[in-house]
């Protein structure tokens, strides 16, 4: 099942892929199999799924099969860099966003406890005290998400989540796209972000435009 729906008046899309398909059944339905073979020889089965299936979302969204290109931090891009764009996958899902003209960053998480047992690695003491009781997992999720956005999109090595980036007080919204904003040490310029995201039934999206 795939979903993809224009984002900001139609300056970017969002596509996501639910992954129910084998890794043979998703390469059958690429083109240019020979892009792909020396790739796929080195992953798991489930590794093979993830990204083939960003593979074809990307067809689906841009309505042409293209190679995907990895710079040497393992940042995602196109070549002749016509667009920019970002990807990311959880439990049977993927997720990618694509923008002509500004930088993305994306992040999808599927919900679960998990998440509480590493919350000390990603969260400071002020974040952990303005977290939602009501909606912890949620909350916590959101938290984890909006940070490894803004590490992807600053496209650095040495980072610490828990002193280098930190979000601002927000209250979660289920259902429907919301905001909160976030701010980073690492780099020099001390950049302020707005974190845009939507929490569903199954995963927390957040990205990143810039």
């Amino acid at each position: 099942m795939i979903h993809i729906f224009p984002f900001h008046n139609n300056q970017c899309k969002i596509g996501i892929i639910y992954i129910n398909e084998t890794s043979n059944e998703l390469l059958s339905e690429l083109e240019h199999k020979n892009w792909y073979y020396q790739k796929l020889q080195k992953m798991t089965e489930t590794r093979k799924q993830e990204w083939l299936a960003t593979r074809i979302l990307l067809k689906k969204i841009l309505m042409k099969e293209k190679k995907i290109i990895y710079t040497n931090s393992g940042k995602p891009y196109l070549l002749n860099n016509q667009f920019y764009i970002s990807i990311s996958h959880t439990k049977k899902i993927a997720a990618i966003i694509v923008n002509k003209k500004k930088q993305v960053s994306i992040d999808i998480e599927y919900i679960s406890p998990r998440i509480q047992n590493i919350q000390n690695y990603f969260l400071n003491k002020i974040e952990k005290k303005n977290l939602s009781q009501k909606e912890l997992i949620i909350h916590l999720l959101l938290h984890w998400s909006a940070k490894e956005v803004i590490y992807k999109f600053l496209n650095k090595k040495e980072v610490e989540f828990k002193t280098q980036f930190y979000i601002n007080p927000f209250e979660p919204i289920i259902g429907k796209w919301a905001n909160f904003s976030a701010y980073e040490i690492l780099t020099k310029e001390h950049q302020l972000f707005n974190i845009e995201y939507i929490v569903t039934k199954n995963y927390v999206l957040c990205l990143l435009i810039k």
